[in-house]
């Protein structure tokens, strides 16, 4: 029989284990580590020696390193485990990665909103590495992605407990006072924001349209007109994910950090649920989406994305006229972040083979947005919206033709039946 040291010993090895952990620094992504350190002590920070580097998986964004000070190498200071965040490489747009706003945000946020890390300082100065960064300490805990991790067991009634707090965290997030902080109160210009969304997206998806891709002409011009006023003005996160959450080892049903704040703002709060239950995968979703999952929602236990804005709008009192609206802004949304991504590797400005076929994404999710909108408006309605854009259907529908097999028919099985007769009859005209 195990003792009860022996068994905190196992518990604690099956908790390393399964926390999120960082790897070898990519080659090309450097960090100067003395740089770091010189300029911590200048700002008062009690650093020992120089860190063990290490840098988290990912990259697509900014770049996030583990710094680990250890006193007992050094025998000066104190120990320090501290994250780094800093933008890629080469990045001419830096409102895409201000590294101050999302410092700024997290700090601001940390009195009201007990998942955000506690930032350690901010650097402006780029003659310390080239570019500004910002240094918080790290939140120990797992990371849900794509499947949970390794020795993470929960069964059916602890998985749907995890998804609960993972949208109670959201609904906490969205019910913060931001008048109670100058720093939020200008974190973005508040009202107007469905309209300024559906008019950003719509002209960054056109800028960055590749000939293999649809023109999503009549989402874009549906988005336009169903365009709601905002149900109220609060700080969202904009990129609320499973993998952007931290949850407790010795508990892994409870959220204990929220992470990546680079697309707060001020903004409406449907919009952030919109926007989440893009990347919601489901059991039965179509096996491109499942290919393409980065959070374990399709679990047995998980809400379903009807389920889930259930319960936010009990949560919140919040009242919807049409949902429809928000789950297809979602999907528009992420087509337009994934063709972003996608028309780099397409113009050869990255090589990353992971991106290679994420235009067949966005023909998936093209064909979601149709669906949703065919579904709410009936048949005879949708057909009469098709009328002004037969001719970028029969462009899109000759596109489709030209997909494999599987691929075409994951799309066909889901796009309006309609759409396919009246783009065929322009085809033949």
């Amino acid at each position: 029989m195990a003792t009860a040291n022996q068994s905190n010993t196992m518990d604690k090895e099956v908790s390393n284990k399964v926390l999120d952990k960082s790897g070898a620094v990519r080659e090309g992504e450097e960090l100067d580590a003395f740089a770091v350190s010189e300029w911590l002590r200048d700002q008062g920070i009690d650093v020992s020696g120089e860190p063990t580097v290490t840098q988290f998986a990912g990259g697509a964004s900014n770049w996030t390193y583990r710094l680990q000070y250890d006193s007992q190498n050094h025998g000066e200071g104190k120990s320090q485990d501290l994250i780094l965040r800093r933008p890629p490489k080469g990045t001419k747009a830096k409102s895409a990665h201000d590294m101050v706003r999302e410092y700024t945000v997290q700090k601001s946020l940390k009195d009201a909103y007990p998942y955000v890390p506690k930032m350690v300082a901010l650097c402006t100065d780029v003659n310390v590495i080239g570019t500004d960064f910002y240094v918080m300490e790290r939140m120990e805990g797992i990371i849900p992605r794509a499947n949970l991790p390794k020795g993470v067991d929960l069964d059916v009634e602890q998985t749907h407990a995890l998804c609960t707090n993972v949208i109670d965290a959201l609904v906490e997030l969205h019910q913060v006072d931001y008048k109670k902080h100058p720093d939020l109160v200008n974190l973005g210009r508040g009202e107007g924001y469905c309209e300024r969304q559906v008019s950003g997206w719509n002209n960054r998806y056109v800028k960055a349209k590749t000939l293999n891709v649809p023109s999503f002409a009549l989402v874009r011009q549906w988005l336009t007109k169903h365009t709601p006023a905002d149900s109220k003005t609060c700080v969202i996160h904009n990129d609320w994910r499973f993998d952007n959450v931290i949850l407790d080892a010795a508990d892994p049903t409870k959220v204990i950090g929220v992470l990546d704040w680079e697309m707060a703002t001020l903004g409406d709060p449907l919009m952030d649920l919109g926007s989440a239950l893009a990347y919601w995968i489901e059991e039965d979703d179509n096996i491109i989406m499942q290919q393409s999952r980065r959070q374990p929602t399709h679990l047995k236990g998980m809400m379903t994305r009807d389920e889930v804005v259930a319960y936010y709008l009990e949560k919140t009192g919040l009242e919807i006229d049409n949902w429809t609206f928000y789950e297809v802004f979602g999907l528009f949304r992420l087509a337009s972040i994934v063709q972003q991504i996608y028309y780099r590797y397409y113009h050869k400005q990255t090589t990353n083979p992971a991106f290679k076929n994420f235009w067949i994404i966005v023909h998936v999710l093209h064909a979601k947005c149709l669906k949703l909108i065919a579904q709410y408006e009936g048949e005879a309605l949708f057909t009469t919206h098709m009328q002004p854009h037969l001719q970028d259907m029969g462009v899109d529908t000759a596109a489709i033709e030209k997909l494999p097999s599987p691929i075409k028919a994951v799309i066909k099985g889901i796009l309006p039946k309609s759409y396919f007769v009246q783009s065929s009859n322009k085809v033949e005209e």
